[in-house]
C-alpha cells in the first residue's frame, strides 16, 4: 500500500478540517437554539467563532495589542 492509498482514507475527526463551520443565514437565527453557543452576533456578522477566527483577515478585522 503506498502513501498516495494511504493519505486520507482514514476519517480526520480531530484539529483544524474536522468540522464544517458554516456561515449561517438570518433564518436560522432563533433564540435559545442550541445552534447559537459560539455564535458572534456582534456588528451582525452572525458567524461561528471558529469560522470568525480562520476569516477575520478576509473579513477587514485585525488584532490590535493594547499595552
Amino acid at each position: 500500500m503506498g502513501h498516495s492509498n494511504v493519505w486520507n482514507s482514514h476519517p480526520k475527526n480531530y484539529g483544524p478540517g474536522s468540522h464544517a463551520w458554516y456561515r449561517i443565514s438570518l433564518l436560522l437565527f432563533q433564540p435559545g437554539s442550541c445552534l447559537l453557543v459560539g455564535l458572534i452576533r456582534k456588528y451582525s456578522l452572525m458567524c461561528y467563532r471558529q469560522c470568525f477566527r480562520s476569516n477575520a483577515k478576509e473579513i477587514g478585522f485585525i488584532k490590535v495589542l493594547i499595552v
